[in-house]
């Protein structure tokens, strides 16, 4: 049966520059009590507010009740609980709420807010339920239903043929009242080792939620395809995007190739599109280059909505950040705002041989890695501003040519390694994709890299 066949076309909503907070993160806030009026038109609304008292501070004596009432109703209207709360412990924390003193003063990842003196009651945490899929990209139980295991698609190259440098160009300081700045490579549906580096790095939780203040985290893109569970990585880099900003920084990421296919490929299906080889298909395509019916399944259009949403590129201290390694973006304007408008602007227009040119282009890679690279990087810097180009899409192994070179003993290495970002190209280009579908390392990352 053929996926997204069918599919009308999406309604065109208003482009912002940040996330929107997704609807399950939405926590309804009421600061102030009811007008007279609006307690008339909706008795329904009108619940008691919790009131904060200083610790040994006693409550105000009630008046006394006239004998007409019902003597338990009091108890029972102060007692209730508050109906926009819910019992789900997993929404995120009031967005209006500022962020802790404590963590404002630390400025670093990993400091959890002190919440003992809060005067509303938390609900109480449910414990979490081990995750079942696997972490390879070869299961090695029974695979799940629909995985759909993927070979080498990319070409090996020689480790001589990446331009190395360890010369760093001086980086522009963090404005004033922001947090660190942190990066995070290709994730492709690895969602346990995404969490896990997350954690490492002190920017989430024991319980996967933001604990990393005024901390800026960006993604470079392809969160599905490949992995087992794309729309998961999805899930939670939406939920800590909101989670982030009630903490006074933020969470937000990037276009890349496999957001284009996936969203060609729930719109268009198997309609024919043009290519230079010939007649293709988004389905086709988004099949060879690891499309898993998990994900396909559980896409939502919400999850359509907020990948149409993101920015192919932008600037960050000093630092220009985009998925590809490709000099294409020069293509879609002349500007950052130029090139992120037209790319919104061909995906709203819902013409499938405009999205697959764009998709086409994305996919293009190693544009920086030989003698020519870094006058590439140097272009592209030069149009759009900053001092280093930081992206993903290409993996460090292929760049540096160890998948299927032979060891000392003349045996193939079968596993590549990955230490870290790797800057090349007289230390203009910083690499952040380690891998981590074969079985290489996901990558998050400070920035600025020490030379």
């Amino acid at each position: 049966m053929t996926q997204g066949a069918g599919q009308g076309p999406v309604v065109r909503t208003a482009t912002l520059r940040d996330f929107r907070v997704p609807p399950y993160a939405q926590v309804p806030v009421q600061s102030q009590p009811c007008s007279e009026e609006y307690v008339l038109a909706h008795p329904e609304d009108s619940v008691p507010q919790p009131v904060s008292r200083l610790p040994g501070e006693s409550a105000p004596q009630p008046a006394p009740a006239d004998r007409s009432d019902d003597p338990d109703r009091a108890d029972a209207t102060d007692q209730a609980d508050d109906p926009d709360r819910g019992d789900d412990p997993g929404q995120a924390d009031d967005p209006d709420r500022p962020a802790p003193a404590a963590e404002a003063a630390d400025g670093g990842p990993g400091t959890a807010p002190d919440r003992t003196g809060d005067s509303v009651l938390q609900a109480p945490q449910a414990p979490q339920a081990p995750r079942v899929h696997p972490g390879d990209a070869v299961p090695d139980d029974e695979p799940p239903e629909g995985y759909t295991p993927t070979q080498r698609d990319l070409p090996v190259v020689n480790r001589g043929d990446t331009v190395l440098a360890a010369a760093a160009p001086a980086q522009q300081p963090a404005p004033e009242g922001l947090g660190p700045l942190y990066v995070v490579g290709d994730v492709h549906g690895y969602l346990d080792e995404l969490v896990a580096a997350l954690a490492a790095q002190g920017l989430i939780d024991s319980e996967g939620h933001w604990s990393a203040g005024n901390t800026r985290l960006w993604f470079l893109g392809d969160f599905t395809d490949r992995g087992p569970d794309g729309i998961g990585v999805i899930d939670l880099v939406m939920r800590l995007s909101a989670e982030a900003a009630a903490a006074g920084g933020y969470c937000k990421a990037l276009m890349g190739n496999h957001e284009l296919l996936i969203i060609g490929a729930r719109r268009f299906g198997d309609t024919p599109v043009n290519s230079g080889a010939g007649t293709a298909t988004f389905q086709a395509a988004w099949l060879l280059n690891g499309g898993q019916k998990n994900d396909m399944d559980r896409l939502q259009d919400v999850h359509l909505q907020w990948m149409s949403r993101l920015d192919a590129v932008v600037e960050e201290d000093g630092h220009l950040l985009m998925h590809s390694d490709t000099t294409a973006y020069l293509d879609y304007g002349t500007t950052i705002e130029d090139v992120n408008d037209t790319v919104h602007e061909i995906i709203n227009r819902n013409d499938a041989d405009e999205c697959w040119d764009l998709f086409r282009k994305f996919t293009k890679r190693f544009a920086f890695r030989d003698d020519n690279g870094p006058q590439a990087v140097r272009e592209l810097l030069a149009t759009y501003g900053g001092g280093r180009v930081v992206h993903g899409h290409s993996p460090i192994p292929y760049l540096l040519g160890e998948v299927g070179a032979e060891d000392a003993d003349g045996e193939e290495n079968s596993e590549p390694l990955v230490e870290g970002p790797h800057v090349y190209a007289d230390g203009l280009a910083v690499a952040m994709d380690g891998g981590v579908t074969m079985a290489g390392r996901l990558l998050v990352a400070q920035l600025p890299l020490e030379a």
